[in-house]
């Protein structure tokens, strides 16, 4: 067992960037390492300089950046094999990068050796050797990946430990064993660590994949057997199935095998750097990820509610603000009376427990997700409902009527829509402004049918209510319901919408997908217009 600290390695910039659909800029690649060096990381792995000019930017443009902890580590394989290391372009380029920590992987499997090389056995072990000397000339530290070190160990273990060996002779300061095709069951794993350790002077380290869904396990294991560096990404991400989820990792390390790896105080950061690479990844964030994940403390079921309002212990493992995370309270039809009354505390809302409009609300939840409401998502609906129905929201508007219009004039023209609208604001409204007229009837041309909608609302509105503009939609979900209806389905239609400051997501149910679109494009606006009152929001009259 490890009793010590343990020193977390982040490739989320190198092998994290190698999953499918995952490209990262040259400005996302800086914000990410700054990131990860303020949760307190020990290395961030910023790529391949041999591979790609973008990395090569990276590195320069790092060194300009004073970290406060992490050191920088490059990444290249071993030198080809017969010629001189001064001539290999990989290791001069990596070189270059003038980073204090290389990273070299090499050949652990004789069958990558003979069948991927195409070199001798004992060349392979030459490469390793001369590659990690000559670089220690040039380096604070040698880290070195033996690649298909557990596939090796299962087919040739001699020859497996002679590559670890060559590595431990030519001056690497720690050795990390790789699971690269992720398929190493967790008993096996523990019984080669176990076998190999033994037979090493030198620390090791773990790498694990995740093809067979057990990465963070492996890597704790690895862990538990004496590896004092674990490799990872964040969010897992990688390639094929990704590689051992650091926010899993870390915070298993501390809570569950009392290890620290980041600063104890850094672990609140762990939401927040999880959320920024899936959005840098341009990636919806993943929601039941443990610990950081949005429903990683989310609570449904009425039951569960009570016993948290009692005591979080009961269904919580630990408290979601340790890893800066949020408890939420799910609302729907499993609801109770305790899921309503959190939600109320939740919202700033103070209601008696025996109040007749907990019941209602909750009745009225109920019947509404029966008809195929969803509350989990779109929580700015289920706000304004709560609110409305205890008569906290205004009148905002009225819709007197909309048409919708959506024609193609030939076989390979692009559809057209245009949305008609009537609608009204209060009388008080319109009087606190000066603008005489409160019923508008007005159009507007879209893209397709919803954006129509929008435009044609925001014609009618934001004369009266102009915060309206900073207004986006950001996201819209269609999902049918009942599909063996065919034409006749049941449509719920979720939108997220933005300020610009904070997002939000209101839901539509209907038989036609244009009124449920329409039911959740103007709660998003209701909401917003809610949400500017309460925070001392004035609409002023525009101005031309």
């Amino acid at each position: 067992m490890n009793n010590g600290k343990v020193k977390i390695f982040d490739t989320t910039l190198r092998d994290g960037s190698q999953g499918m659909g995952i490209s990262f800029s040259l400005d996302d690649k800086l914000k990410i390492a700054k990131t990860l060096d303020e949760l307190g990381v020990d290395y961030i792995e910023g790529g391949w300089p041999g591979s790609n000019p973008k990395d090569i930017s990276f590195f320069n443009e790092i060194k300009k950046i004073k970290l406060k902890r992490a050191k920088i580590a490059s990444f290249s394989s071993t030198k080809r094999a017969y010629i001189k290391i001064e001539e290999d372009e990989n290791i001069q380029t990596l070189i270059s990068s003038e980073t204090p920590v290389f990273t070299i992987f090499g050949k652990s499997w004789n069958l990558h050796v003979e069948k991927a090389l195409k070199v001798p056995l004992e060349e392979n072990l030459e490469m390793i050797y001369e590659t990690i000397r000559y670089l220690k000339k040039y380096s604070e530290e040698v880290v070195y990946d033996a690649e298909h070190f557990f596939d090796g160990y299962r087919e040739n273990p001699e020859y497996a430990l002679k590559t670890l060996k060559a590595a431990e002779n030519g001056g690497a300061d720690i050795i990390v064993l790789a699971d690269t095709n992720g398929g190493t069951p967790w008993n096996l794993l523990k019984k080669i660590i176990s076998e190999t350790k033994a037979k090493l002077k030198t620390p090791f380290g773990i790498h694990a994949h995740n093809d067979s869904d057990m990465a963070v396990v492996n890597s704790l294991i690895a862990v538990e057997e004496g590896a004092s560096q674990v490799q990872g990404t964040i969010n897992g991400i990688g390639e094929r199935c990704g590689n051992a989820n650091l926010c899993s990792i870390i915070p298993n390390l501390y809570f569950k095998m009392g290890i620290e790896s980041i600063p104890r105080e850094n672990l609140k950061r762990l939401t927040f750097i999880s959320r920024l690479v899936s959005e840098l990844s341009n990636r919806a964030p993943v929601t039941n990820l443990p610990f950081v994940g949005e429903n990683a403390f989310a609570h449904k079921g009425g039951i569960h509610v009570s016993a948290v309002r009692r005591e979080t212990k009961t269904y919580e493992h630990i408290s979601p603000e340790a890893v800066g995370n949020k408890r939420t309270i799910l609302v729907s039809e499993l609801s109770g009376r305790s899921n309503m009354l959190e939600k109320a505390e939740e919202l700033g809302i103070k209601v008696d427990k025996n109040s007749p409009a907990v019941k209602n609300i909750l009745r009225r939840v109920k019947e509404m997700e029966s008809r195929g409401y969803y509350f989990e998502g779109a929580e700015a609906s289920f706000e304004l409902l709560f609110k409305s129905l205890i008569g906290k929201v205004k009148k905002y508007f009225d819709l007197e009527g909309f048409r919708v219009f959506v024609w193609k004039d030939s076989e390979k023209a692009i559809p057209k829509s245009e949305a008609t609208i009537k609608g009204v604001v209060p009388d008080e409204v319109s009087e606190e402004l000066g603008i005489k007229d409160t019923l508008n009837h007005t159009s507007a041309d879209g893209a397709g049918p919803v954006e129509a909608l929008d435009k044609a609302l925001r014609k009618v509105l934001e004369k009266f209510y102009p915060t309206l503009k900073e207004v986006k939609l950001v996201d819209y979900k269609v999902r049918i319901l009942n599909e063996q209806a065919a034409t006749k389905s049941t449509t719920r239609v979720l939108i997220r919408s933005t300020d610009g400051n904070n997002k939000w997501g209101t839901v539509g149910v209907s038989d036609n997908i244009i009124e449920a679109s329409w039911i959740a494009l103007t709660d998003a606006f209701k909401y917003k217009l809610m949400k500017d009152d309460e925070n001392g929001g004035k609409n002023e009259k525009k101005k031309n």
